[in-house]
């Protein structure tokens, strides 16, 4: 396990040495640069208030591949007769609020600290944090946010307030 309390130069160690739950590195900062590398190495930020930043880098991902993708018989209506209207990059930090605010089963609170948001919210206006968001009837009722780096979309989180609002965006 690495840690970056003292350590000032961007530096990650190679993601196989983590360990079997995906913990790679503890401690350093948010920045742009530490973030940039990180993602291009596969690795990623997820913490809790009150911890040290948590850099992970799981061995197994979910991974959809753009010419392998199946859209399941249940999404096909929305293709068919759309009923979401969708926007990217209109409204990023109502979506990465909606995120942080959404309710999720057997979790007590977010790992979209004010720090994470506050992060991301700069990968946005460096053009590399992106939003999706679904409308219905004029309000936005679905969404996700991620990092796009090279030929990579790192999906973040997402909420719905509508059924399939937010698988749509995907």
């Amino acid at each position: 396990m690495s840690y970056f309390h003292s350590r000032p130069s961007l530096y990650f160690p190679h993601p196989l040495t983590a360990d079997e739950d995906g913990l790679l590195a503890i401690g350093g900062d948010l920045s742009i640069d530490r973030l940039i590398l990180a993602y291009r190495m596969g690795i990623f930020p997820w913490y809790s208030e009150n911890q040290p930043i948590l850099w992970w880098a799981p061995k197994e991902r979910f991974v959809i591949g753009t010419g392998h993708l199946h859209v399941p018989r249940s999404m096909r209506k929305y293709l068919n007769k759309p009923i979401f209207h969708i926007t990217v990059d209109q409204h990023f930090d109502y979506v990465i609020q909606r995120c942080r605010d959404s309710p999720r089963r057997d979790q007590a609170g977010t790992w979209i600290t004010d720090a994470m948001k506050k992060a991301y919210r700069s990968l946005h206006h460096a053009g590399l944090a992106h939003s999706v968001e679904a409308w219905y009837d004029n309000e936005i009722v679905g969404g996700l946010y991620g990092v796009g780096i090279g030929k990579i979309f790192s999906g973040e989180s997402m909420f719905s307030e509508v059924s399939d609002a937010s698988k749509f965006c995907v």
